[in-house]
């Protein structure tokens, strides 16, 4: 395992400093469960801003994998559909872009009781571990290509 394969970075977002812990506990206790210790934490003030973290976490080259925390809560305007659809485009374009496979941890709800079900301790899903068993699971593709020699499809 290269350098970078054991270490993780995690993005999150503290708007919702509550949600942002929990958040933060179950993807550590995921990746501990893991084996993987190595990891480097960047907050940032909303969701919003996950993207561009996450860019500048994949292409420094250090990480594995980047895992990007935090939650919207819907309100009483529009603003909440722009802020998930491009938080939810940027991190996508971020992983296509630089390769490194990042975890989508945002939750997008219509309210702090949904949200609290939905992180370590709640009673529905733990959001942080599964952003982590997916970025991981997207690891583990890529590691098993990058292991395959020669070419691949139908024979000539």
């Amino acid at each position: 395992m290269a350098p970078a394969e054991g270490r993780v970075a995690l993005c999150v977002a503290r708007f919702y400093e509550e949600l942002a812990e929990r958040l933060v506990a179950g993807a550590r206790a995921a990746l501990s469960q893991a084996g993987l210790n190595e990891i480097d934490s960047f907050d940032v003030p909303g969701a919003f801003e996950l993207p561009i973290a996450a860019k500048y976490a994949a292409e420094s080259g250090r990480y594995a994998i980047v895992v990007c925390l935090g939650a919207v809560i819907r309100g009483e305007t529009d603003h909440y559909h722009w802020v998930c659809a491009e938080t939810a485009r940027g991190i996508q374009n971020v992983q296509l872009s630089t390769g490194v496979p990042c975890g989508f941890g945002v939750l997008t709800v219509d309210t702090m009781e949904q949200a609290l079900a939905r992180v370590q301790g709640g009673a529905k899903r733990d959001t942080g571990r599964h952003a982590v068993e997916a970025a991981l699971a997207s690891l583990t593709v890529k590691q098993e290509l990058v292991g395959r020699r020669g070419p691949a499809g139908f024979a000539r």
